[in-house]
This record gives structure tokens, C-alpha cells and sequence, in this order.
């Protein structure tokens, strides 16, 4: 298996896992936070549905100055919206991804703030960080979603709630 076809696999088998938690977000507590530094719920969320968005960048750019702005959220409203807005990101990236050839993973990424190296990866590098904070903020979600009492979906296997 190629390196791009791995990570083509591990992007879906990731998507399915963010599906389900995406899917529980309820609508009505999009301004929740369990902190005051805390992101609310909807920023969240829509965060998690905003990072295949980061590999289709990766793939497109050399890297990214957060000092430059230019990075405006999405707002979503609700849970159709949070969806579909997952679901295109992840087409966008997976079409991306599939048309790369091994040069375009060897170029170098670099995430900085003016003069401020955050990271400098390969761009193959530079994506499973994008999968690696996928699995993070999701697991936020989750448990942004424990404190609201919501049921938890399994992500490699069942989760409390499941059984």
C-alpha cells in the first residue's frame, strides 16, 4: 500500500469516528462552555468539521502565518449545516489527497506566527498532524459532551455508553 493510499484509509476511518460524534451535538447548547478560556460547543465542533480542510492546505500551500490573518471560522447554525460543512471538507480533502503523488508529500509545511516556527514538517508529516489534532479536539468533544449528559459514541471500540 502507498503512503497515499494509507492515508486515504486512515482519513475514512477517522471520518466514520468523527460522523458519529459530530452527530450528537445538540443544536441548542452551540454556546456552551465548560470554561470561560474554553471554546463554546458550536466553535468546537465546527473545528473538528473545519480540520479535513487542513490536509486540501497542506497539499496546496507551504505553510501557514497565522500573523498574516486571513482565518475567518465558519459559523454554523445547526446540525445540518455542522454536517454538511464536515462532509465537504472531507470530499475536498479526500479528492486532493488522491490526485498527490509522492513529491507533493516531500515538500516541507511550515505552521508559524511572524517570526515564530510552531512546526516544519514534511507535508506527508504536516497531515497525520492534521489527523493527530482531529483525534484531539474530537476527544473534547467528547468530553464537552460527557458534562452535557450526552451519550457517548465508541471511536476504536464501544464506548461507556454502549454497552
Amino acid at each position: 500500500m502507498s503512503e497515499i493510499q494509507a492515508l486515504l484509509k486512515e482519513m475514512e476511518q477517522e471520518a466514520a469516528t468523527t460522523r458519529k460524534m459530530l452527530s450528537r451535538v445538540p443544536e441548542d447548547k452551540y454556546d456552551w462552555k465548560p470554561h470561560p478560556k474554553s471554546m463554546t460547543l458550536g466553535r468546537l465542533a465546527t473545528h473538528v468539521a473545519e480540520l479535513p480542510g487542513w490536509v486540501t492546505m497542506t497539499l496546496n500551500t507551504s505553510g501557514l502565518d497565522f500573523s498574516k490573518g486571513g482565518y475567518s471560522p465558519v459559523v454554523v447554525k445547526n446540525a445540518a449545516e455542522l454536517m454538511n460543512y464536515f462532509e465537504t471538507t472531507l470530499a475536498e480533502a479526500k479528492q486532493r489527497l488522491a490526485a498527490a503523488t509522492p513529491e507533493d508529500l516531500e515538500g516541507t509545511w511550515t505552521l508559524r506566527d511572524g517570526d515564530t516556527v510552531l512546526v516544519e514538517q514534511t507535508k506527508a508529516e504536516f497531515i497525520r498532524t492534521c489527523y493527530s489534532q482531529i483525534v484531539h479536539h474530537r476527544a473534547q468533544l467528547g468530553v464537552y459532551l460527557r458534562l452535557l449528559d450526552i451519550p457517548i459514541p465508541g471511536s476504536y471500540g464501544p464506548s461507556a455508553d454502549e454497552y
